[in-house]
């Protein structure tokens, strides 16, 4: 089907081979495409799905170039087609392994501290979190977290867990405007070589959010010591870092039981990222 599809709509990719990649992504098929271009191929249909692919590409295209770590550049829209019945996008394929379970260490953090630091520096032209979803304010997670915990109650500690939610919840965003965040830092999403960050995938969803945003990436990446050298790394006061842990918690909450049997990684990120919330 991606090679009828890009024979018809790209005559100029003909020659260039195509391979089904093996990700733990929940959104999009990914094909690889010669050597320089990805193709995604969205999972489920959404009416909207042109729009939401055109403002996935506009925020690619805003923060390309913007860091000194690779980030996909948007190359062109696809139509249905060939028995597939969403708009499809192509963007460059960029080099280095996804992080798995591999420790990885300070010079790593300092890394990511980097990127959060230079993602967090660019304009935001005036524009504000806008959600649905994580970035806003921590209780509008309340119902999504209800759910949560009533799926979890088989496999997890609830009463712990609500017990820290409790508190997370509540904590102050005083008057700390927003800043433009990645908004989805987990260990697919971000490539290493030799245990340093090389780039950042799925950047669609850059916009501006609650600067503590892109702090889940401490919970999600990081062990204790490197966590507190990313810490150090970046200015931030105590409540923007705790803030930073609560929407991991609200990240990782979803994954367990959502994917306990179709996605068995996703399900394993998730209890491992609880698991160092709750010992933080």
């Amino acid at each position: 089907m991606v090679r009828a599809l890009v024979d018809a709509q790209f005559p100029e990719w003909r020659d260039l081979p195509v391979r089904e990649l093996a990700t733990q992504g929940t959104v999009n098929a990914i094909f690889r495409l010669g050597d320089a271009y990805t193709a995604r191929f969205p999972l489920q249909l959404r009416a909207d799905a042109r729009a939401w692919l055109e403002r996935e590409a506009a925020a690619a295209a805003e923060l390309f170039g913007r860091t000194r770590f690779a980030t996909p550049e948007p190359i062109a829209l696809g139509d249905p087609g060939a028995g597939y019945p969403s708009p499809w996008s192509v963007q460059t394929w960029l080099p280095g392994a996804t992080v798995t379970d591999e420790p990885l260490g300070d010079a790593f953090a300092g890394d990511l501290a980097e990127f959060i630091s230079s993602v967090r520096a660019m304009p935001t032209h005036g524009r504000t979190f806008t959600g649905p979803g994580r970035g806003g304010d921590l209780k509008s997670q309340d119902e999504w977290l209800e759910t949560c915990f009533r799926e979890s109650e088989s496999m997890l500690d609830v009463p712990a867990l609500r017990s820290l939610w409790s508190e997370l919840r509540t904590l102050p965003r005083g008057d700390t405007p927003d800043t433009m965040t990645h908004g989805d830092l987990i260990p697919g999403n971000v490539l290493v070589t030799n245990g340093r960050l090389t780039g950042v995938l799925d950047v669609g969803g850059l916009a501006p959010a609650d600067p503590a945003l892109d702090l889940v990436s401490a919970w999600h990446l990081l062990d204790a010591a490197p966590r507190q050298a990313l810490r150090d790394a970046l200015p931030h006061s105590n409540a923007e870092w705790q803030r930073g842990r609560a929407w991991a918690f609200a990240q990782a909450m979803g994954l367990p039981w959502y994917y306990a049997r179709t996605n068995p990684p996703m399900a394993q990120l998730g209890l491992r990222t609880l698991s160092r919330v709750l010992a933080a």
